[in-house]
């Protein structure tokens, strides 16, 4: 069930974006005059189709799901000798440059304005997550120089208002690509006067962006003390006489700052006797306890048999329709330009190519995201339109961006790209992209099997 949800999940990912994509193509198409002769999703043979519309346009699905086009009447594909004059003037190579420089651009702005709508959507009906609250922040790190100590509220990075845990990730991400400092605006637990501290990024490299940059800083997310949920019966929590509400403040002399540090020990612990600091109520009582051994994954943990609550505290942050929206154009702006300039660090070396994903990677993200819950699963198909409008902007031949290139010459030079320079080109840009699908699969490939 786990792989049909996943397969699902990426088939309407994908198929949304494909969909929208050529839509923007089909659009300016009709709006430019020029005719549309078929609009299929999938690529290859057409299995199914049906012809509507004055222009009697073919509507398609084809055998491969991977991509999707719309071919117009273009006097590249075949001899148009025999059609009636009003239909030659609505060839696509008879336009003016500037109207195939739209029909072309309609494709990947079609894909940033799904993203607009999406954020402005989710951004006015609010967005549940983490509030931005810090955690006990280790010694030896950088927010710990800077005086963060944890139990404070991130309120502002740079003067940008912080509402929940990703605005903070997000600014901090951008400001580390360029390798800036960062001005935390925060607020301590006892909800005294806020203060400004100099978080430096200049500790973070690009490798590091390929995983928890943030934990390398000292910053992570707070989590509820180790207070005791439900006890299982019998289980080794329960024979050590622990009960229900007890708050674990510290585990052989140890402070425990959270739920999530008190599971992680008693996991590492398997078979070992813990002396436990309890507080009950207005009394401190030492108790010990030893986790039973249990088999997981091929890894042996430790278990007490007790549930933890770990949840972190949830904010919902909304914004007014017009707040929304540019907040969501704001946002899908520093996307793609994050985009490009993480390419332009894989192109010079600062960054490893793994982090190119392919298909198999983004049907993984694709089927965790709509587990979790819609919220979620819109943002991951926002993220990924934005992705595809950007690199559909690229500019390497056969690509859109490719295209726009070709145009832009014709705009400088006055006359188009030759057959034969268009020929050798488009070559050249399917053996780029070959080479970029080789190396994206083979990373899926390394993912799936780590």
């Amino acid at each position: 069930m786990t792989l049909l949800h996943t397969l699902l999940a990426f088939i309407v990912v994908l198929g949304t974006l494909i969909v929208v994509h050529e839509l923007g193509h089909y659009w300016a198409a009709r709006w430019c005059g020029v005719k549309v002769l078929r609009f299929s999703v999938g690529m290859g043979k057409v299995v199914w189709s049906r012809r509507i519309g004055p222009d009697r346009t073919e509507w398609a699905l084809s055998a491969l799901p991977f991509g999707g086009y719309v071919k117009m009447l273009d006097a590249r594909e075949g001899d148009l000798s025999g059609l009636p004059p009003e239909d030659l003037a609505r060839e696509f190579t008879r336009q003016s440059v500037w109207n195939r420089i739209v029909i072309v651009a309609a494709g990947p702005l079609a894909n940033f304005l799904l993203a607009i709508t999406i954020f402005a959507g989710l951004y006015a009906h609010g967005i549940p997550e983490p509030a931005p609250l810090l955690r006990a922040v280790p010694v030896n790190t950088a927010a710990y120089e800077a005086g963060l100590r944890g139990g404070e509220r991130v309120t502002a990075v740079n003067g940008e208002p912080v509402q929940i845990w990703s605005d903070l990730r997000w600014q901090l991400i951008q400001l580390a690509v360029e390798r800036q400092s960062a001005e935390l605006q925060v607020k301590p637990r006892d909800e005294s006067a806020s203060r400004t501290v100099r978080l430096p990024l200049a500790s973070i490299s690009p490798q590091d962006l390929e995983g928890d940059f943030l934990g390398k800083l000292g910053l992570d997310l707070a989590r509820p003390m180790a207070k005791l949920g439900k006890i299982a019966d019998g289980g080794p929590a329960m024979q050590a006489g622990l009960r229900e509400g007890d708050v674990i403040v510290a585990i052989d002399g140890k402070p425990i700052v959270d739920g999530v540090a008190l599971i992680e020990l008693v996991r590492s612990s398997p078979g070992q006797v813990l002396r436990m600091s309890v507080q009950r109520g207005g009394q401190q009582l030492e108790l010990s306890v030893k986790p039973e051994a249990k088999k997981q994954n091929g890894k042996t943990i430790g278990q007490i048999m007790v549930e933890v609550p770990v949840a972190p505290e949830m904010v919902i942050a909304s914004s007014s329709p017009i707040d929304a929206f540019g907040k969501a154009v704001r946002r899908t702006w520093d996307s793609s330009v994050l985009t490009l300039k993480m390419l332009g660090k894989m192109l010079v070396g600062e960054l490893s190519w793994k982090n190119i994903s392919g298909p198999i990677t983004i049907a993984d993200y694709a089927g965790q995201t709509a587990r979790i819950g819609l919220i979620s699963y819109l943002s991951f198909i926002a993220l990924i339109s934005i992705s595809l409008g950007v690199m559909n902007l690229l500019p390497i031949p056969v690509l859109d961006g490719g295209h726009l290139l070709y145009y832009s010459l014709e705009v400088l030079t006055g006359r188009p790209l030759s057959e034969r320079a268009g020929e050798i080109a488009q070559r050249a840009g399917m053996g780029i992209l070959m080479a970029l699908m080789v190396v994206a699969v083979f990373n899926d490939l390394v993912r799936l099997m780590s």
